[in-house]
C-alpha cells in the first residue's frame, strides 16, 4: 500500500510523463520489493533487532524529506520539485517503500516458507500496485491543476509519518 500511495503521490507531481516512464519505475518498485526480502533472509535475525529499532526512522526521513522538497518547490513557478526521471529519486522512493519487506525476509529466514516464491509475489503486487497507483495519479493529477504537488507531497509525507507511528506503536 505505500507503493500504491507514492505512485498516486507522484503520478499526481508527474503527470506529463508517459506510461512508459510509470511502468519502468513501477519495475523498479517491484525489483526493490523483490531483492528487499532476499536481503532481510540473508541478514537473518541476529540483526533483526538492530534493523527494526531504526528502519522505519530511514522510510519516514526519507519520505518526509521528498515530500517537504515537493512542498517547498510547489510555491516556486516553473520548477518541478521532483522528478521520477530522475534515478536517484525513484532508487530513494524504492527503497524508503521496501524496507518493511526486508524485516518481512527477515521473519521469513525463520518461517517454514518458500522465500524465492513470497519474494516473486510481493514483488509483482508492488509493481502491480504502484503502476495502478501512477496511472490513477496521472488521470486525476489534471484536475488538480497547480496543486497536484502539493498534493504528492502531502501524500509522501503522511505515509512517511504513518510508517513513523505504526512501527513506534508496535513498540508500545
Amino acid at each position: 500500500m505505500d507503493c500504491f500511495a507514492v505512485a498516486i503521490g507522484e503520478g499526481f507531481s508527474n503527470r506529463n510523463l508517459k506510461s512508459s516512464r510509470f511502468f519502468i519505475v513501477s519495475l523498479i518498485f517491484g525489483i526493490a520489493h523483490f531483492f528487499m526480502p532476499l536481503f532481510g533472509w540473508l541478514i537473518g535475525d541476529a540483526f533483526k533487532v538492530y534493523i527494526e529499532s531504526f528502519d522505519h526512522w530511514i522510510a519516514f526521513l526519507l519520505l518526509v524529506g521528498i515530500g517537504a522538497k515537493m512542498l517547498i518547490e510547489s510555491f516556486k513557478k516553473d520548477i518541478k520539485s521532483i522528478s521520477i526521471e530522475k534515478t536517484s529519486v525513484v532508487i530513494m522512493l524504492a527503497v524508503a517503500t521496501s524496507i518493511d519487506a526486508l524485516i518481512i525476509g527477515m521473519s521469513l529466514a525463520f518461517l517454514n516458507f518458500n522465500l524465492l516464491v513470497s519474494a516473486a509475489v510481493i514483488s509483482f503486487f508492488a509493481f502491480f500496485i504502484s503502476f495502478l497507483g501512477f496511472n490513477i495519479g496521472k488521470k486525476f493529477g489534471g484536475y488538480y491543476g497547480n496543486k497536484a504537488e502539493i498534493i504528492g507531497g502531502v501524500i509522501l509525507i503522511a505515509i512517511g509519518i504513518k510508517i513513523l507511528i505504526e512501527h513506534l506503536l508496535n513498540k508500545v
